[in-house]
């Protein structure tokens, strides 16, 4: 089959920084790709690439079948973007803004009218449907966004950490939404700093760091890739993770993953309760006192960090890099 979404080689540089050095991959039709990267991986570049916003200075990317610089304006008709910050108009109201929208594709009336109603109620915004949205809290602008680029259920829809900011109940309703668009043949290229969104939809994810593309596969595949279980310490002075880092890499033989901000260290094992009762020890010898000390299954978050050596979140390449915006 031919991929929905098809990038080859892609290249981007701001002055002296290579924002993507080459980056390929690929989306079938009917599927989610998540794209994870630490920060200023190249996410947010690749993803206005994709969608028109910047060209790219080498490679060659498809969407639909279209390329995205020679057939930039047939594309643009076939796919929806939700990027990092809302995109609303602030002098209309927020049902104007979805009908407005639906206009842009070529929906009868009747039809982005219901459309719009459908993602206000979704979205939670029925009551404010009809006030001005610059009367709006920054969470319902940022509603009403990724509402806007589900009207028309384009073919081919782009989210760039489309749940940032959001409450739990929203997020969840995006989430179902996600799916049920997805089940009705919608494919879905997502950058997000969590690693429970990518678990749930994505069907393939693909890691970048410093622009390259550095891991592709099933959330279970990469979890695969780590080996056996991880032996998880959490400090209780910060002041001490670095020398629990190294006693539990020495153990391990391998190099760990460290979450500053959880004060938590974690490394793969396949040593079982062996390796925790000697760790255990060691830790007490050296006088390092501990939260927590146990043995669990891997997770994604365990592979982000061991691949990247960082945990997901925060600013993202085009924060860094203003001229990433393409603007």
């Amino acid at each position: 089959m031919q991929p929905m979404i098809e990038v080859d080689e892609v290249a981007k540089s701001f002055g002296s920084t290579q924002a993507l050095a080459g980056v390929s991959l690929s989306v079938q039709e009917g599927k989610v790709l998540a794209l994870l990267g630490p920060n200023g991986a190249g996410k947010t570049t690749l993803v206005r690439i994709l969608t028109t916003l910047l060209k790219p200075d080498g490679g060659r990317a498809r969407v639909d079948s279209y390329d995205v610089v020679a057939d930039a304006d047939k594309l643009r008709s076939v796919i929806g973007l939700a990027g990092q910050y809302a995109a609303v108009d602030e002098l209309l109201t927020g049902r104007e803004n979805l009908e407005l929208v639906g206009l842009w594709y070529h929906l009868d009336k009747a039809e982005y009218r219901h459309r719009a109603q459908e993602v206000l109620e979704r979205f939670s915004l029925a009551e404010a449907g009809d006030r001005l949205v610059k009367t709006y809290s920054g969470g319902m602008r940022r509603r009403l966004d990724i509402g806007a680029s589900l009207i028309a259920r384009p073919p081919v829809l782009f989210l760039d950490e489309p749940t940032t900011g959001l409450d739990p109940r929203t997020r969840n309703d995006l989430w179902r939404f996600i799916e049920e668009l997805v089940a009705s043949g919608t494919t879905v290229l997502l950058t997000t700093q969590y690693m429970e969104e990518a678990e749930r939809l994505a069907s393939q994810i693909v890691v970048i760091d410093t622009g390259k593309v550095i891991a592709d596969g099933t959330a279970n595949q990469l979890k695969e890739r780590l080996g056996g279980d991880v032996l998880e310490a959490r400090v209780t002075h910060s002041a001490d993770l670095e020398r629990a880092a190294a006693l539990l890499a020495e153990l391990a033989q391998t190099s760990p993953a460290v979450d500053a901000d959880q004060q938590r260290v974690g490394v793969p094992t396949t040593g079982g309760t062996t390796v925790l009762l000697a760790a255990g020890r060691r830790l007490e010898e050296e006088h390092i006192s501990l939260d927590d000390l146990g043995i669990r299954r891997p997770s994604l978050d365990d592979v982000f960090l061991a691949l990247t050596g960082s945990k997901a979140g925060g600013l993202d390449d085009a924060e860094r890099n203003p001229q990433a915006t393409g603007r």
